[in-house]
């Protein structure tokens, strides 16, 4: 069986996850959740899968839910209306200490007073496993985080990294099908934050358990996830790839969360052939774009790119038969790209951003400089224009 609502939202957008048959490799299954914390709904009619072996991230602003679904199905907060199966099995009423899910912390939750391989064993004491086993699964978990080394010190001899693989540890040792993380890595520094997140989705594939990974990061969300969940006040707003996410958002939602982007406002004048029409844009601008869905004649629509689908040239004098002219207000260098912001004609200002290439005696413009902008046509993404 397939998942016919969500396969569906990822070929239109639709920007709702109803997800009501289940597939043969859904891990988790939330169907009609809604939770309340008195008065306030903060989640209503909620619905979500993750496959089975997969490293899903719910990305989201503060307070939009996300933290609230972790721990719905870790077991930490009673369900007011819905269900959650886990491998096939309702656990929605089932004890936090019975599933077959375990957790990290952001805060990591390490004793203090234990060392090590005694705060990677606790699960393990407390659950009776038998002393010999204990010893063998303990130092299989250190192994895989690469702490065999650190077993006999205690967590303040270790670094913010350290402790975080030793959370992750002594989650992994009791081989729990799904593992949840709550934003684990928001306390690292910058660097260590970048070395992680590489770490981690190896960790993932090695374990081949499914990861659950909650976060606001973006960069985060797109450089480990197999796929995203993007939330916004209690509801799902998009689920795809991190590149669908990102090239083709579901809505203005999305699109402005995850990165930067240019958005025209737009109406469709005609139809040019399949999927391609001449728009109008800002109601000056004549362009064809091209799209993944049917509009009308008078349609009105967003028309975006992000800042690395733009060209930005100097005019010269030049006439152009498409594009549109600006005015540079701003230019910084940032290492591997020149980003820019231009201010066009009608006064809407864009953002641009093009590999450095020193060598391209037409990229070095100043600021105050008369540009052109254009694209390559079928770079846009367009959605319809929402009230």
């Amino acid at each position: 069986m397939c998942n016919v609502t969500e396969s569906k939202a990822f070929e239109t957008g639709v920007t709702e996850t109803e997800t009501t048959v289940t597939q043969p490799d859904t891990v988790i299954q939330l169907s009609g959740v809604t939770k309340r914390y008195q008065a306030q709904e903060i989640l209503s009619g909620f619905n979500l899968a993750v496959h089975d072996g997969e490293f899903f991230t719910i990305l989201g602003p503060s307070g939009c839910g996300k933290t609230t679904v972790l721990r719905l199905i870790a077991g930490f907060e009673p369900f007011d209306e819905g269900s959650l199966m886990v491998a096939g099995q309702d656990v929605t009423l089932v004890p936090a200490e019975r599933r077959p899910v375990n957790t990290v912390f952001q805060s990591y939750a390490l004793f203090p007073h234990l060392s090590v391989f005694d705060n990677v064993a606790f699960g393990l004491k407390m659950a009776k496993v038998p002393k010999s086993e204990i010893q063998s699964r303990v130092d299989e978990a250190l192994a895989m985080v690469q702490l065999q080394e650190f077993a006999a010190r205690k967590p303040e001899q270790l670094s913010g990294g350290q402790k975080q693989r030793v959370a992750i540890a002594r989650a992994v040792v009791n081989r729990p099908r799904v593992l949840l993380l709550d934003e684990s890595l928001s306390a690292l520094d910058y660097k260590l934050r970048l070395q992680m997140q590489i770490e981690l989705k190896q960790l993932q594939r090695k374990l081949g358990i499914t990861f659950i990974y909650v976060t606001h990061d973006q960069e985060e969300a797109l450089s480990m996830s197999d796929r995203v969940l993007v939330m916004q006040d209690g509801r799902a707003q998009q689920v795809g790839t991190p590149r669908q996410i990102y090239e083709s958002p579901a809505n203005l939602f999305v699109a402005r969360f995850i990165g930067e982007i240019n958005v025209f406002d737009g109406v469709v004048q005609r139809e040019l052939g399949d999927f391609q029409y001449q728009v109008l844009l800002s109601g000056r601008y004549t362009r064809e774009v091209r799209t993944d869905r049917k509009y009308q004649e008078g349609d009105a629509v967003h028309v975006m790119l992000r800042p690395e689908d733009l060209r930005i040239t100097s005019l010269h004098g030049e006439q152009k038969r498409v594009g549109f002219s600006g005015q540079v207000l701003e230019r910084n260098y940032t290492g591997q790209t020149l980003d820019s912001l231009i201010q066009l004609d009608d006064g809407q200002q864009l953002k641009a951003s093009e590999f450095f290439d020193e060598d391209d005696p037409d990229f070095d413009y100043r600021i105050n400089e008369a540009v052109w902008v254009d694209w390559v046509h079928g770079w846009e993404h367009v959605i319809p224009k929402q009230p």
